[in-house]
């Protein structure tokens, strides 16, 4: 099978297209003949790795070494990318029992990634689940990361309908999700990104948009619920203004300052810092696919790029100034 491969970390230029050994599915795996995934900021981390110091990792120094560990020291543990998928069940595992040859499929392997290939195995009970059946494989490969993380996080800001939030990064994977989530459930939702994501908030359903290359949303006036800073670009101390007296300011990517201001924030009372890891559940995935056949989530697409166009997705995604998904596509 074709499969883009890395076996050193480095810039795009490490990813080379080869023919690699076609993956054999376990008892309890399904095999699944690809037919689209997507280059998001995992991607671009993961290929570049071993450049990447503790204190330019987004999360606290303990998990870096943790990841490091997993991704490998020297040489990358995991030499095929890509962590989103939509395809087809090809063959299945003697104990599957929850899908059948034919299914189409869509998911998200996570840190295992080696979706950047024309096929991959994963577990019956991983986050695989029916395709939506009003959504080609292009776009279904684009939801199931940003969904599974955005879902998770709303879901533990446990927010009500007339509630007010702020998503940073509402252009990214994330934030575009959580702009359509946080809208499914009621809520009046602001976007801020850059200029080329402004049109792109819009289109996702945020009530109103904020370009933060020409305006400061703290200082507008206006005071949120929830503030979900996706990118991490943000401070608790910055957004301390535009919180409401029990809002919660949410960061995504977070270090061992913010977990002390959580704890503190929590003592203190009145505004607080969350710091918390998304959680991937399959009943998650599943809804996300009806609300999708709903007609409530949807899927835009900046860019696409053939398999063999890998390392040009991922300069593309590298240079910042994508407004929707960049999609690999797998013949």
């Amino acid at each position: 099978m074709k499969a883009v491969v890395h076996t050193e970390y480095g810039s795009p230029d490490v990813l080379m297209l080869k023919e690699v050994e076609k993956t054999t599915p376990k008892d309890n795996e399904i095999l699944i003949r690809n037919y689209a995934t997507t280059v998001g900021f995992g991607d671009i981390t993961a290929r570049n790795f071993k450049n990447i110091p503790p204190h330019k990792f987004t999360m606290p120094g303990p998990l870096w070494l943790v990841s490091r560990m997993a991704f490998g020291f020297n040489k990358p543990a995991k030499t095929i990318l890509g962590s989103e998928f939509a395809g087809v069940v090809e063959a299945t595992g003697k104990n599957v029992k929850l899908f059948h040859r034919g299914d189409q499929v869509f998911g998200y392997t996570g840190a295992n990634f080696g979706a950047c290939a024309e096929y991959l195995c994963v577990p019956e009970d991983g986050m695989v689940a029916l395709k939506p059946a009003n959504m080609p494989y292009e776009e279904a490969c684009t939801i199931p990361y940003g969904g599974l993380m955005a879902l998770s996080l709303l879901q533990k800001a446990n927010l009500q309908p007339g509630q007010k939030a702020l998503i940073i990064g509402a252009s990214g994977g994330i934030g575009s999700a959580a702009v359509q989530l946080a809208r499914h459930f009621g809520v009046h939702v602001t976007g801020v990104c850059s200029t080329a994501g402004l049109e792109y908030a819009k289109a996702l359903g945020a009530d109103q948009v904020i370009d933060y290359t020409r305006e400061d949303f703290a200082s507008m006036g206006e005071t949120y619920d929830l503030i979900l800073d996706v990118p991490g670009k943000s401070s608790f101390a910055h957004c301390k203004a535009a919180l409401k007296p029990n809002g919660i300011y949410l960061p995504v990517s977070f270090k061992m300052k913010q977990l002390f201001q959580m704890l503190w924030t929590k003592i203190i009372g009145g505004p607080r810092i969350v710091c918390t890891l998304a959680s991937e559940t399959i009943a998650n995935l599943k809804l996300i696919q009806k609300l999708i056949e709903a007609g409530e989530i949807k899927a835009i697409i900046d860019k696409q790029f053939q398999l063999e166009q890998t390392d040009e997705a991922h300069r593309y995604v590298e240079a910042g100034h994508k407004a929707g998904s960049v999609v690999i596509t797998i013949p």
